[in-house]
């Protein structure tokens, strides 16, 4: 990203002061990515942008702790998957505690697939 524009988006988080404050998560992922890219001496980083070296610091580890946790999504949604991939001879039922496969995250949330298919496609957009 130019860092013009992203001058621009941090500029509309400048308080009174001119300090940079409440910067929103999407851009504190993109001020982490255009840092990551940079090449040359982070005082010409912090000088592009205008944030004091001390903001910056301050923007970055924001940034790096957002993505150790997991960044949030908002589009969230749901997938309710039908049972029409079990044959009428096969002897799953749905009140079994062993229906499929579960996938224990980290953070304590349990998700369920039907079939192995599923648990592969999801790994595999997750990555």
């Amino acid at each position: 990203m130019d860092l013009e524009v992203l001058k621009k988006k941090i500029s509309t988080y400048r308080g009174e002061g001119g300090r940079v404050r409440n910067v929103s998560d999407e851009l504190l992922v993109e001020i982490l990515l255009a840092w990551e890219q940079w090449t040359g001496p982070s005082k010409g980083f912090t000088s592009a942008l205008g944030v004091s070296q001390k903001g910056i610091s301050s923007i970055i580890g924001k940034a790096k702790k957002l993505r150790r946790e997991g960044f949030p999504t908002d589009g969230f949604k749901e997938i309710k998957v039908a049972n029409s991939g079990v044959s009428s001879g096969s002897t799953i039922s749905s009140a079994s505690p062993c229906n499929g496969i579960e996938l224990s995250l980290d953070s304590g949330k349990l998700i369920r697939f039907p079939d192995v298919d599923q648990l592969v496609d999801f790994l595999k957009k997750a990555a």
